[in-house]
Formats: structure tokens, C-alpha cells, sequence
């Protein structure tokens, strides 16, 4: 016949409470981590998405510009038309930015 002490089977599975607790406590830090982590990721993300929109349209602006001021060198008399088409064709490039920048930050949330 085996005697158990009952303190010491009380203090046995207390331990085993305590280790189960502390292995749950583990896994429920390394959940937030992978949720922070992604979180992380997203904001990252939607900045590049956003800034690579932004400079796109910078560089299609600059080139507009570009070629605008070239157009009316060649052509003097023609500088209100062309003006006229520079601003559209700019307004047209910066809605394209206004996108990328929305859908950047949309990625975040």
C-alpha cells in the first residue's frame, strides 16, 4: 500500500497549474508579438505604397513641366494652349497620386 501525503500531492499539482500557466502566459506573448509584428508590416507597407505613389507623380509632374516649358520655347504663340494642357494633364497625374497615397494608408488600417 502506497501513502500519499496529501500537502505534497496538493503541492505537486500546483506545480503543474504553475507550469501549464506560465506556457499559456508564453503563447499568449508570442500571439501579440505576431500580432504587433504584422501590425508592423502593414504600416510599413502602405508608407512604401503611399511614397512610391507620391514620387511617381513627382517625376510624371517634373516631366510634364519639362516638356510644357520645351513646347513653348519651340512655340511662343502657343503658350496659353499649352499651359491649358500642362495643368489638366498634371491634375490627371496628382489624382493618380491621390489614389496611391489613399490605398497606401487604407493598407495600414
Amino acid at each position: 500500500m502506497i501513502v500519499v501525503d496529501p500537502a505534497a500531492a496538493q503541492d505537486a499539482a500546483h506545480g503543474a497549474a504553475e507550469g501549464a500557466d506560465a506556457a499559456t502566459l508564453a503563447h499568449d506573448r508570442a500571439v501579440e508579438l505576431a500580432v504587433a509584428t504584422g501590425k508592423g508590416v502593414k504600416g510599413i507597407g502602405g508608407g512604401i505604397a503611399a511614397g512610391v505613389g507620391a514620387l511617381g507623380a513627382g517625376v510624371g509632374i517634373g516631366q510634364i513641366g519639362s516638356g510644357a516649358v520645351q513646347a513653348i520655347a519651340r512655340q511662343p504663340e502657343m503658350a496659353g494652349s499649352i499651359g491649358t494642357n500642362m495643368i489638366i494633364t498634371a491634375a490627371l497625374v496628382e489624382g493618380v497620386a491621390l489614389f496611391a497615397v489613399v490605398v497606401g494608408l487604407l493598407a495600414i488600417l
